[in-house]
C-alpha cells in the first residue's frame, strides 16, 4: 500500500508524537550537529543503546531529557510501549552509540513498527563510520554497498565470502578488532592475494589510522601487529575484471539446454536465429548442424 509522509521541521507535529533518529559522533564529539543537539533538547525522551554511555553525551552537551534502555536484547519487549508512547503524542529519538542509528541495530525493527502504526519517521544527517572511512579509502566510491559484520560461523562465513567474489562495486564491512586477522585471511582465501582492500581503525579519535594495500599486504600487516584496538571498517575493492561477466554468462549459458541457448541470444542480443545458432556453435564446440537440429528439435 502506497504511504507518503510529510515530515515538519520541528518536534510539534500534532497529537501524535514524532521518532527522530539522531545520529551521534564516532569519536570526536565536535561532530554532533546543531539540528541534532536541539532534538534531543526538546524530545520527550531519548531511546539509548547504552544509557551510561549516552549520558556522558548528554552532559557535554547540557541535555536534561531522560533516557530509556533500548537495545537487541529488550527491543521486542520495548517497541509495543514506544509506539504507545508515540500514539499519545510523545517525540522521541533514538540513538546508538555512536553514529547513524537503525545501522546495524535494532532500530530498523523500530522504525517498521512506526511505519506500521502511521506514525511518523524523521531522520537526521550525522556521522557514520562506514561512509567516513570509504570517502578516504581510495578505492571507488561510484557504486558501493554495505555488507555489515559477516556471519561467525566458518562455514557460514565462507560460502557468504564465495558468493561475493565477482562482486563488482567496493563492499564495506563492519568487524571487531579481535576477529579482524581471521576475517582478512578469510577474505583473502576467497578473493585472492591481489585484491585490494583498506582498513579504518578509530575514525575521528586520537589515534585514527588508515591501512591500505593488498590483502596479502594486509594479512601479514595485521598478523605481526595482533593487539589492535578500537572500532573496525574494512573495504575490500569491487572486481572490475571484465571477462568475470562473460565468463559468469557463459557458465549460465551451459547449464541450458541448447535451443534455450540459442533463443538466449536472440532474445537478449537481438540476433537472428542463424547467427544465433553460429554463436551457441562456437561457445560450446558443438558442430553447427548439430545445433541447427537441436533449435528445430528434428
Amino acid at each position: 500500500m502506497l504511504q507518503i509522509q510529510h515530515s515538519f521541521t520541528g518536534p510539534d507535529q500534532g497529537t501524535k508524537g514524532t521518532l527522530y533518529l539522531v545520529p551521534t559522533p564516532i569519536g570526536n564529539l565536535e561532530d554532533m550537529t546543531f539540528r541534532a543537539v536541539n532534538t534531543l533538547k526538546t524530545v520527550d525522551v531519548i531511546l539509548a543503546e547504552d544509557t551510561r554511555n549516552t549520558q556522558k553525551l548528554l552532559n557535554h552537551f547540557d541535555i536534561t531529557t531522560g533516557q530509556m534502555s533500548y537495545h537487541q536484547h529488550n527491543s521486542q519487549s520495548r517497541i509495543p510501549q514506544i509506539i504507545e508512547m508515540l500514539e499519545a503524542g510523545q517525540n522521541i529519538a533514538q540513538v546508538s552509540d555512536a553514529g547513524m542509528p537503525a545501522i546495524s541495530d535494532p532500530g530498523f525493527e523500530l522504525v517498521q513498527a512506526a511505519i506500521a502504526a502511521n506514525l511518523t519517521v524523521v531522520p537526521l544527517p550525522g556521522a557514520n563510520a562506514a561512509l567516513t572511512g570509504l570517502i578516504a579509502s581510495g578505492l571507488s566510491t561510484d557504486q558501493f554497498a554495505f555488507i555489515g559484520f559477516l556471519p561467525r560461523k566458518k562455514s557460514e562465513k565462507k560460502a557468504f565470502l564465495d558468493n561475493l567474489v565477482n562482486f563488482p562495486y567496493t563492499m564495506m564491512f563492519y568487524e571487531s578488532p579481535f576477529r579482524l586477522g581471521q576475517t582478512l585471511e578469510d577474505c583473502q582465501s576467497a578473493f585472492g592475494p591481489d585484491r585490494q582492500v583498506v582498513v579504518v581503525r578509530e575514525l575521528t579519535k586520537k589515534f585514527e589510522e588508515i591501512t591500505r594495500g593488498s590483502l596479502a599486504d594486509l594479512v601479514a600487516h595485521f598478523d605481526e601487529n595482533k593487539t589492535i584496538k578500537g572500532e573496525i571498517c574494512f573495504y575490500i575493492a569491487g572486481n572490475d575484471d571484465p571477462s568475470t561477466d562473460e565468463s559468469l554468462l557463459q557458465a549460465a549459458l551451459d547449464d541450458m539446454p541448447i535451443k534455450e541457448q540459442v533463443q538466449w541470444w536472440e532474445t537478449h542480443e537481438s540476433m537472428s536465429t542463424k547467427d544465433a545458432i553460429k554463436q551457441v556453435a562456437k561457445q560450446t564446440g558443438i558442430n553447427k548442424r548439430e545445433v541447427y537440429a537441436k533449435y528445430h528439435e528434428i
